[in-house]
This record gives structure tokens, sequence and C-alpha cells, in this order.
């Protein structure tokens, strides 16, 4: 059976607190963001003695880590900001047996430097392809000598945003270091949301072999409200990934609040990857609970 899991992110707490709270909500997995009131695990801060307690924690309350999150720009613009970012991304790879997973996750970037969610026109030229391909072969690199595995994470604003894009940068870095995180809703833009089960379809037909981890969110058209939209998940020092929800015509809401085809997704990831976890976003604590009970009855209608 699928895993229904959440972001640690979600609950802005201490790291007890944080387990025993997503435990109550009947998660039996967790997406590990380094994020926590009482445990300093920011860049220089990460030991294996604070990685193998965090880990502990979470198995203590059952809940084991399946992924760790590490997203950031992986290609600034600015050589010292993006060194510093890889840098830290590094790190976390580094240490990533020790907080309980091999994997570890980050989008690949945007050449804008006033968000890291929004496009800019070198994403999209095989300069920035292939500036994109270099650093992606690192962390693949890096990871694969730490016993870890990165996994990237299209976003259509990004450098490798669509099918075709995903598929090439696999292509060019064939690398046992290196996997994919599915989202399925990263790859819709105005021009093919509504053609979404041939996107799916040409998703799984093409890549399922590469994936590891899988996310739930949701995906709609934006309506009239164009700007870069961002949620209070009650946190004001919350990671912009965790308060993301779209830019431009696409909205990025949680599970259930937009039109993804769930049945097709999940029956797809099922054929190759039955006892994926497949981990909740783009929502406040409060909102965790619906989203649950979402995802856990498309799991039963589909007998997954």
């Amino acid at each position: 059976m699928m895993q229904a899991g959440i972001f640690t992110g979600y609950f802005p707490y201490g790291l007890e607190e944080t387990a025993k709270k997503i435990r109550g909500l009947g998660f039996n997995t967790v997406q590990l963001d380094l994020h926590f009131r009482d445990v300093d695990l920011s860049a220089g801060q990460i030991t294996k003695d604070k990685a193998r307690k965090v880990r502990d924690v979470f198995r203590d309350h059952n809940l084991p880590v399946c992924c760790v999150s590490g997203y950031t720009n992986i290609i600034h613009p600015d050589k010292a900001e993006r060194d510093k970012r890889v840098g830290y991304l590094k790190e976390i790879i580094r240490n990533a047996r020790e907080f309980g997973s091999p994997y570890v996750i980050s989008e690949t970037g945007t050449y804008n430097t006033e968000s890291d969610w929004v496009h800019h026109p070198k994403n999209k030229t095989e300069e920035g392809f292939e500036e994109c391909r270099k650093v992606i072969a690192d962390l693949a690199q890096t990871a694969y000598d730490h016993g870890a595995v990165f996994l990237l994470e299209t976003y259509v604003n990004n450098v490798v945003g669509s099918v075709e894009e995903t598929v090439k940068m696999f292509a060019q870095v064939d690398h046992p270091g290196l996997g994919l995180l599915m989202d399925p809703t990263n790859y819709f833009e105005t021009h093919n949301i509504d053609r979404m089960d041939q996107i799916l379809n040409q998703v799984f037909d093409t890549l399922t072999d590469k994936i590891r981890i899988a996310h739930a969110k949701d995906v709609k058209r934006s309506g009239d409200d164009k700007s870069e939209k961002h949620a209070d998940i009650g946190d004001a020092d919350a990671m912009e990934s965790h308060t993301f929800r779209g830019v431009g015509e696409i909205e990025l809401p949680a599970p259930g609040l937009g039109s993804l085809n769930y049945d097709l997704y999940l029956q797809r990831l099922a054929e190759k990857h039955p006892n994926i976890p497949v981990i909740i976003e783009h929502l406040s604590e409060d909102d965790v609970p619906r989203a649950k009970t979402f995802l856990d009855g498309k799991f039963r209608a589909n007998g997954l």
C-alpha cells in the first residue's frame, strides 16, 4: 500500500512536539525539513549527533524519515550566493543517511534573482541548461560518494520544467546518485493543463523508472490573480517552498482543492511504485486532516 506522509515544516514547533503532532494525525512517514525551534540545523551547524537525534525522535514516534528537504536555487546567478546555497545542500547530502534517508530534494533553480520560482529567459537556453547540468552532475556525485541520492524536483519556471527537459537531464546525467521527485502538478502551464491526462501519461511513460518519492498537492488556473502567491502558514520563519502557491496563470493549492486527476496520477504511480511515500504539501497545519482524508480516500478508492 502507498503511504501518506507530510512535510515536518508545516508544524512550527520543537522537534519532539512536531513528531508527536504528526503521529497524532495518523501519518507513518515524513519528509524532513531541517527547521525546528529547538535544534539549529542551519548551514555549518549540522552534526552527526544532531542528525541522529532528529532521526531517532521520529523513529520513536513510528515516523521513519523517507526523504530530506534541501530546496534552494542551485544556479543562482551570483557566484558567491550560489556557492553558499550549493554548499549547504551538499552539507545536507553528506549527512542524509544520519537523518534517516538517502534522498535529498531540491528544485533545479532559476536565473531570476528575485524569487526561486519566477521564470528568467536564460532558464530555457542551452547555456542555462548546461550550467544547471554541471551542478546537478556534481550533486549526484556528491550524493553517491556519501551513500545518498539527489532527487531533482521539476517546476515549469525553473531550468528543468517540462517533461522533455526532465528526460533530457536524466539522459545527460545518467548517474546512480540522481533520482526524481515526482510531482505532476509542476509540469502544468496554461498551454497544457487542458491536456492533463495526456501529460500525466507522458510523465509516467518516460520517467517512471527515475521516481523515488512522490508529492501530493494540486493545480488549477489562477483566475485574475497573476501575482506570485504565498500563504501564511503560521510560521514567520517558514521556508519559501512551503508558503509558495504559484505564480502567473497557474495556482498550486493543497491536494483536493484543484483539478489534478488524482485517480490517474495514483494509478500510474502505483504501477511501478506500489509502496511509495506520497508526501502532502502546500497547506497549513489546520488543513492537514482534510488533505489526509482526501488522499487516503483516493488510495482506498483505487485499491492502493
